[in-house]
């Protein structure tokens, strides 16, 4: 089971977007998938149905209280279950961090259903912070897919996310750890600007960068007010093309070994 993290401290960036479409068009391709919500919010949780129907979410197996494969939900997308997030998990920078190895918890929890072999990915859905959730998740992650908005200031907090990638690294807790991608969100062609940024991404991180581009379109908005994911929300249109095309290059890139560190960077 490959853990990919979707992560960026910024907010509103397309990443729960991008881990949950992901996540569903990854599935539709036959692969088995685990998404793990770890944002307080739970707006992945919700999108799948689950906020209202789980009985537990992650945070009971991050305190030791329950086994993380007791918690994996099926939702109504073959091949995708989930294991909710709730409002319990602001609790957890607390509780976690008091814990012996506090940035090991997750990656023990998530231990236990790589052993079981029953899913080929887990995309773990990150808190727009970066506090103690995120870290476990660097902790717990093979490799790092950052979501990056097509304006200029959106490229200023990757240098402190890969300063923290750096330090999960040197600490021990993840010494393998990598960014695999860069992937480019809410792209409007009609503006001089996003062009330019697309150009200058591409031109400083190279093939880090995904070739895939995820438009800026209403209907990301609409989904999730429906409860529904792009492709159910509206199948024809740019963005499930999108998420589709992402979903063939990540699993084209799982070959390739494309990564980078801070150092290289």
């Amino acid at each position: 089971m490959k853990i990919i993290a979707i992560t960026n401290q910024k907010g509103g960036v397309g990443k729960t977007t991008t881990t949950v479409n992901l996540s569903a068009a990854l599935a539709d391709a036959g692969q088995r998938i685990l998404l793990v919500d770890l944002d307080p919010q739970a707006s992945a949780t919700s999108v799948l149905g689950l906020k209202e129907n789980s009985s537990g979410s992650i945070y009971q197996a991050l305190i030791g209280v329950r086994h993380a494969r007791e918690l994996i939900l099926p939702t109504r997308i073959p091949n995708l279950s989930a294991i909710p997030a709730d409002l319990d998990m602001v609790g957890a920078e607390i509780e976690v961090a008091r814990m012996d190895e506090p940035l090991v918890q997750l990656r023990k929890v998530l231990g236990d259903i790589r052993e079981q072999n029953a899913f080929d990915f887990a995309l773990l859905d990150c808190p727009p912070s970066l506090g103690i959730l995120m870290s476990n998740a660097l902790a717990a992650a093979d490799e790092i897919l950052v979501p990056i908005q097509c304006e200029y200031y959106a490229l200023e907090g990757l240098g402190l996310l890969m300063e923290v990638t750096e330090r999960i690294r040197a600490s021990g807790a993840n010494p393998t750890l990598s960014i695999s991608g860069l992937l480019l969100t809410m792209f409007d062609g009609r503006t001089n600007l996003n062009p330019a940024v697309v150009a200058e991404v591409r031109n400083h991180f190279q093939e880090v960068v995904y070739e895939t581009v995820i438009p800026r379109t209403v209907r990301f908005a609409e989904a999730p007010s429906h409860g529904r994911t792009i492709f159910e929300h509206d199948p024809a249109c740019a963005g499930a093309a999108a998420y589709r095309a992402l979903a063939t290059e990540l699993l084209a890139r799982q070959k390739s070994g494309v990564a980078f560190t801070s150092a290289a960077a």
